[in-house]
C-alpha cells in the first residue's frame, strides 16, 4: 500500500484508474464556456461596489460642505483600523488552528482505517480544501470584526479618557475606570473569548476530520499527541480568559442593578468580591494544570482542576451568596445595607445632578386673604395663559397664509426683551408643508422653504380669546422685530422635505416659491438661495451620485438643476446634530429663536454612561415620555443610562444649516475625552454671542429623568429611603381623559420664595407615590423647578443657571396636585353650567394645561380654558381662565377677575393681561393699529344664549322680589339675546346674508382675502 502526504489513509487521486488500467481513459469535447454568468457577476460587483462607492462619497461632500469632515474621517478610519485588527486576530486565530490540525494530522493509517466513512468526506473535501482554509476564517473574521468596529465609541473612549478626579467608595479606582477602562477591558476579553472557541471548535473539527480525534467501535476516544497539546493549549487560554473575567466580574458589582438598590451591596461586598476573587485565581491554576497535562500528556489533572472549578463556581458563586443572602442579611436587611444604601444615594444623586438640589421646606397654606399676591407680582406678570400644547391651529389659521405652509403640533416656549422688559413668549417657524403626492419639480424645485417666525405673548391674549403676535404676518413684522432685521427663510427645520436642489448663477430665472407678495396680494415672490447649505451638484458625477443615493433620475436629467446648484438633506436640526456629534445623546425638543439675525435652531446635547459605581439605571424612553412625547414629538434617545450632563449646546442655522457646537461643561471628564478624539468640533462656550444665551434654556430631557429620580431620592436618609415612606411620583397630566401619562414640565419666568429676583425656570411637581394596590392621592408633597436662564453676556454663563429649587409642602396641610385641582374645577356647580353654556351650539371645551406656581404662601393653580367650535377652520379660543388655591375655586374671563374671585375680591395681584373695553386683553396686532377683531357666528351663538340664560335668571329674581321694572328690562335683554341667537344660528346655516368686507389681518391690519381661512387650513 502506498501513502503520499497529500491523499491521506492511502486514498488515490481522483481519476486514477489504478495498477490494472492499460489504457488512457477516452477524451470527452470540452464544453464552451459561457461567458453570460461570469459578465452577469462582475457586472452585479461592479454596480453593487459603485452604490456603495456613491453612498459613501456623498457623505464624503455632506461632511465636508459642513465643515465637520474631522468627524467622518475619524469615526471611519477607526472603524477600518478596529476592523482589520480584529479581523487579523479572528482569522488568523481559525485559519491557525485549522492549519495546525491539518499538519499534524496522522500520515499512517491501519488498514480498518482506510475504509472508515471519513476517508470519503477527506476525498471529497481534498480538492477545496485550501479554499476552505482561507475562506471560512475570512468569514468568520469579517462578520465578527463588524461586532468590533462598531464598538469604536468604546476603544476611542479608553483610548483618550480623562479622569474624573473621584474614587469609587469600595475599590478607591478612579471613576474613569468604571466608564472607560472596564466597558474596553470586557469588550476585548469578551472577543478573546469568541476567538478561542471558534478556534478551539474549529480545530477540534478539523482533527477529527483527519483521524487527529477518533471514536472507536467500542466507545473509546483515542487522541493524537498532537491534537492533545492543541487542545490542552486551547483549553488554557480560554480559562484565562476566564480568570479575567472573574477579576472584572468583582468591579462590574458596583454596577449590578439588580439588588434593593443599584450597586454593590453587603452580599456583594462580603460573598460575591471575594468568591470571585477566588474563582480568578483557580481558573488561572486550572489554565496551568492544562498546560502541565499537554506537556506529560495526561487528561487526569486538567479534568480533576475543570471539575473544581466548576464546583467552586456553583458553591462559591452561587450557593454561598445565596445563604449569605437569606440568612445574614434579610433578617437583618435595613440595619446591614444601610452602608450599602447610603453609597447608593449619593453617588445617584452625583450621577444625576441632584447632589447640589437646594431644598427648603414650604409650610403652604390652604388659606386665602385679600391682597395675598402683592408680593408675588414678578410671578403672576408672567403667569402664561397660551398653552404652547393647544394652540398650533390658531397659529395655522391665523398665520398660514397658504397652504403649503405649517406649524408644528407642539409650539415652543422662549423669552424676549420687549420695550425693556423679558416677556414669555410661544414661538413657532411657518415651515413649508409638501404635498409627498405632488411632482418632482413642485416637491424638490419649487417648494424648498419656510418664511418667519410666529411669536406670540404667552401671558395675554387678544380679542376673541386669540394669540396676540408680536411677530406675525407676511413680510413679518410686529414688536419683535421684523423681516429687515433677521433673515426668515427656513431651509433647515423639522418639517423641511426630503432634499431640495436650490442656487442658480448670477441671472438664473428664480425657480424656489419664497412667500406671498404679503397676505392680501395675489401670486407668490420668487427667489434663489444664496448661502452655502448643500453639497454641489453642478458636475454630472455629483449628480449622477445623488441620483443613486435617492433612487431619483429626475434629479439627474432635470434642466432645473444647473452649475450652481446644490442639494439640502439631512435638514432636521436633531439629525444635523446626531451626525457630526455621534457620540453625543441629543435631547427630543429642539427650539427655534432668533440670533443675531438669523433664525437657530437650539438643541441640548449630553454626554451619557450605564457604567457609573452605585449609581441607578433608568431607561430613557420611560423617563422622558410624558403627554406631549410619542404623538406630538418624537423621542431620539433610548437605551438605560446611569449618568448624564448636559455637556453640548449645539445651534443649527436655519437658512444654510451650518452646524455649531460649543463645550457647555467643559470640565465634563467623557467630553473632554471627546474633545481629544474631535479636537476640531466643538468650540468652548465662551464663543457665544449675548443674543445666543439669552435664548439658552435648561433641557427638558434632563430635567425629566432627574425629577423621575427625585421622586425617591430627595430622600438621604439611608433608614427613611429604605422604607419608602416618602417616595414621590411625577403626577398625570390631568388634561388627558382617562390616561396614565405624566404631566410635562412647563416653562414659565417665575421667583421662587428663596429666590432674590425672577428668572425664566422649568417647572415640575410632585404627589405622593401610591402603594402596590393602593389608591392615589393627588396631593401635592414636592415643587420642583430649575432655574433656565444661561443670562444675557456673550461668553459667561450666568451663576444659577440649572441650580434645582425643591419645595417640600408639609404632609399634614392637604394641598391639591393638578389632578385634584382638575377635580375641583370639574365638580364646581358654577363651573359646569358656564361650561355647558359655552359647550352649546356644537362646540368643544379644552382644558389647557394646568399651571402651578408658588405664590401667595401656598399654591396656586391656573388653568385656561379654550372653546374650539366645529369646522374644519375652527381653532382654539381662551374664553375663561380657571383658578384654585386650597379648595376655593375661581373662574372668570381673565386671569385678574378669577384671582379676584380667590382672593376675597382683590388678589393685589399684577397679571400680563391688558384688558380692553370688552374685558378682553391685548390688541391683537403687533402694530397696535388693528381693531378688536370680529367674532364667529359660533361665538355670537354661545353668548346670545349666555345672555339669555342671564337675561332668564334674572327675570326670575325680579319676580321673586315684586320688582316688575327689572322683570321688564330682563325681558327685553332676553328678547334682544334671542334674535341676536337666531341671526347667529340663521347665519352658521347659510340662510343669512355673510358680511364680505375682508377682516384685517390679525399681526398686522392688512385685509386678508375671503378666502384666507380656507387657504389656512393646511390642506395641499
Amino acid at each position: 500500500m502506498t501513502f503520499g502526504s497529500d491523499f491521506p489513509f492511502g486514498g488515490r487521486p481522483p481519476g486514477d484508474g489504478g495498477s490494472n488500467s492499460g489504457e488512457e481513459p477516452p477524451e470527452r469535447p470540452a464544453r464552451k464556456s459561457s461567458a453570460l454568468m461570469p459578465t452577469i457577476v462582475v457586472v452585479g460587483v461592479l454596480v453593487a461596489g459603485f452604490v456603495f462607492f456613491a453612498n459613501t462619497y456623498a457623505e464624503i461632500l455632506w461632511f465636508n460642505q459642513l465643515g465637520y469632515s474631522e468627524v467622518f474621517w475619524t469615526e471611519k478610519i477607526a472603524k477600518i483600523v478596529l476592523w482589520v485588527i480584529a479581523f487579523l486576530i479572528m482569522g488568523l486565530g481559525v485559519w491557525g488552528s485549522l492549519t495546525l490540525a491539518y499538519r499534524s494530522r496522522p500520515v499512517y493509517a491501519s488498514a480498518a482505517q482506510q475504509q472508515d466513512v471519513l476517508s470519503k468526506y477527506q476525498t471529497q473535501l481534498e480538492p477545496i480544501r485550501r479554499l476552505l482554509m482561507i475562506g471560512v476564517p475570512g468569514l468568520l473574521a469579517a462578520f465578527s470584526a463588524a461586532a468590533i468596529a462598531s464598538q469604536w465609541q468604546t476603544i476611542m473612549l479608553y483610548l483618550n479618557q480623562v479622569d474624573f478626579g473621584e474614587a469609587d467608595p469600595e475599590f478607591g479606582l478612579d471613576l474613569s475606570f468604571f466608564l472607560n477602562t472596564l466597558p474596553f477591558i470586557g469588550l476585548i476579553v469578551g472577543y478573546g473569548v469568541s476567538v478561542v472557541l471558534i478556534a478551539g471548535i474549529a480545530g477540534l473539527l478539523m482533527h477529527y476530520l483527519y483521524g487527529g480525534i477518533r471514536i472507536e467501535e467500542r466507545g473509546g476516544i483515542t487522541v493524537s499527541k498532537a491534537a492533545r497539546v492543541h487542545i490542552c493549549v486551547t483549553a488554557a487560554i480560554f480559562v484565562l480568559l476566564q480568570a479575567v473575567n472573574y477579576w472584572l466580574d468583582r468591579y462590574s458589582t458596583l454596577l449590578n442593578q439588580d439588588g434593593r438598590v443599584a450597586g454593590a451591596m453587603y452580599t456583594d461586598v462580603n460573598a460575591v468580591i471575594p468568591t470571585k476573587t477566588i474563582l480568578a485565581v483557580a481558573a488561572v491554576i486550572v489554565a496551568v494544570l492544562f498546560i502541565l497535562g499537554a506537556i506529560l500528556g495526561r487528561w487526569k489533572l486538567p479534568i480533576i482542576g475543570t471539575a473544581m472549578l466548576i464546583v467552586t463556581a456553583l458553591v462559591a458563586g452561587g450557593v454561598y451568596p445565596f445563604i449569605v443572602q437569606q440568612y445574614q442579611v434579610l433578617p437583618s436587611e435595613k440595619t446591614v445595607e444601610q452602608e450599602y444604601i447610603a453609597k447608593n444615594i449619593e453617588m445617584t444623586r452625583q450621577a444625576y445632578g441632584l447632589d447640589k438640589v437646594e431644598a427648603e421646606n414650604y409650610d403652604a397654606t390652604t388659606d386665602t386673604a385679600k391682597n395675598a399676591l402683592a408680593k408675588d407680582s414678578a410671578t403672576t406678570a408672567n403667569i402664561r395663559l397660551l398653552d404652547p400644547n393647544l394652540i398650533s391651529d390658531a397659529f395655522r389659521q391665523l398665520q398660514q397664509f397658504r397652504p403649503y405652509y405649517s406649524f408644528a403640533e407642539t409650539l415652543n416656549v422662549d423669552r424676549y426683551e420687549i420695550d425693556g422688559e423679558v416677556q414669555d413668549t410661544v414661538i413657532a417657524v411657518r415651515e413649508v408643508d409638501v404635498d409627498p403626492a405632488d411632482s418632482w419639480i413642485n416637491q424638490h424645485i419649487t417648494y424648498t422653504h419656510g418664511y418667519g417666525v410666529v411669536a406670540a405673548y404667552g401671558a395675554k391674549v387678544a380679542a376673541g380669546g386669540r394669540p396676540d403676535f408680536m411677530l406675525g404676518g407676511i413680510p413679518t413684522r410686529g414688536d419683535l422685530t421684523s423681516d429687515d432685521d433677521y433673515e426668515p427663510r427656513i431651509y433647515f427645520g423639522e418639517e423641511s422635505p426630503q432634499y431640495s436642489v436650490v442656487g442658480g448663477p448670477e441671472g438664473w430665472a428664480p425657480r424656489e416659491l419664497d412667500r406671498p407678495q404679503d397676505e392680501s396680494g395675489e401670486g407668490d415672490a420668487k427667489t434663489t438661495f444664496a448661502g452655502d447649505g448643500g453639497p454641489s451638484i453642478g458636475n454630472f458625477f455629483n449628480r449622477l451620485v445623488y441620483a443613486l443615493k435617492f433612487g431619483s433620475t429626475d434629479l439627474l436629467l432635470s434642466s432645473d438643476v444647473n452649475d450652481e446648484s446644490q442639494i439640502l438633506y439631512d435638514r432636521t436640526p436633531k439629525e444635523r446634530i446626531q451626525k457630526v456629534a455621534p457620540y453625543l445623546t441629543v435631547d427630543s425638543n429642539a427650539y427655534p429663536a432668533i440670533v443675531d439675525g438669523r433664525v437657530k435652531w437650539i438643541v441640548d446635547a449630553y454626554t451619557t454612561s450605564n457604567n457609573f459605581p452605585y449609581s441607578q439605571s433608568q431607561q430613557i424612553e420611560s423617563a422622558v415620555t410624558d403627554s406631549l412625547t410619542g404623538a406630538q414629538r418624537e423621542l431620539t434617545a433610548s437605551g438605560e443610562i446611569n449618568y448624564i450632563r448636559n455637556s453640548v449646546k449645539a445651534t443649527v442655522d436655519a437658512y444654510d444649516g451650518s452646524v455649531d457646537l460649543y463645550a457647555w461643561e467643559p470640565d465634563e471628564p467623557l467630553l473632554q475625552a471627546w474633545q481629544k478624539v474631535f479636537p476640531e468640533s466643538i468650540k468652548p462656550y465662551t464663543e457665544m454671542s449675548a443674543d445666543l444665551m439669552s435664548h439658552v434654556r435648561y433641557p427638558e430631557d434632563i430635567f425629566k429623568m432627574q425629577r423621575e429620580l427625585l421622586g425617591k431620592y430627595h430622600v438621604t436618609n439611608p433608614d427613611d429611603f429604605y422604607e419608602a415612606n416618602d417616595a414621590w411620583s411625577v403626577p398625570s397630566d390631568p388634561t388627558v381623559e382617562g390616561g396614565n401619562v405624566a404631566q410635562p414640565p412647563y416653562y414659565l419666568s417665575l421667583k421662587m420664595p428663596n429666590q432674590e429676583n425672577q428668572t425664566f425656570s422649568l417647572t415640575s411637581t410632585f404627589i405622593p407615590r401610591a402603594s402596590a394596590g393602593g389608591q392615589q392621592r393627588n396631593v401635592l408633597y414636592g415643587f420642583l423647578s430649575a432655574e433656565a436662564d444661561a443670562g444675557r453676556e456673550a461668553g459667561v454663563k450666568a451663576d444659577g443657571y440649572g441650580t434645582l429649587r425643591l419645595l417640600e409642602l408639609p404632609r399634614s396641610t392637604v394641598v391639591p396636585g393638578p389632578g385634584q385641582a382638575q377635580q375641583n374645577f370639574d365638580s364646581n356647580t358654577e363651573v359646569s353650567r358656564e361650561l355647558n353654556l359655552l359647550r352649546q351650539g356644537a362646540s368643544n371645551v379644552i382644558n389647557g394645561n394646568m399651571i402651578s406656581l408658588p405664590v401667595g404662601g401656598g399654591i396656586l393653580h391656573v388653568q385656561p380654558v379654550y372653546v374650539r367650535s366645529t369646522g374644519d377652520t375652527s381653532y382654539p379660543t381662551l374664553r375663561k381662565v380657571l383658578v384654585s388655591f386650597g379648595d376655593k375655586v375661581g373662574f372668570a374671563d381673565t386671569l385678574s377677575e378669577a384671582l379676584d374671585q380667590l382672593f376675597e375680591g382683590a388678589s393685589g395681584a399684577t397679571t400680563g393681561e391688558e384688558p380692553n373695553g370688552d374685558g378682553d386683553a391685548g390688541s391683537g396686532d403687533p402694530d397696535g393699529s388693528e381693531e378688536p377683531a370680529e367674532t364667529t357666528a359660533e361665538e355670537d351663538l354661545r353668548e346670545a344664549l349666555a345672555a339669555a340664560n342671564s337675561a332668564i335668571a334674572a327675570g326670575q329674581a325680579a319676580l321673586a322680589e315684586g320688582d316688575f321694572a327689572a322683570y321688564g328690562q330682563a325681558q327685553d335683554d332676553l328678547n334682544r339675546a334671542l334674535e341676536q341667537a337666531i341671526e347667529a344660528e340663521a347665519e352658521i346655516a347659510g340662510t343669512a346674508p355673510v358680511n364680505e368686507e375682508p377682516a384685517e389681518d390679525e399681526a398686522t391690519g392688512d385685509e386678508a382675502p375671503a378666502d384666507e381661512s380656507a387657504e389656512g387650513s393646511g390642506d395641499n
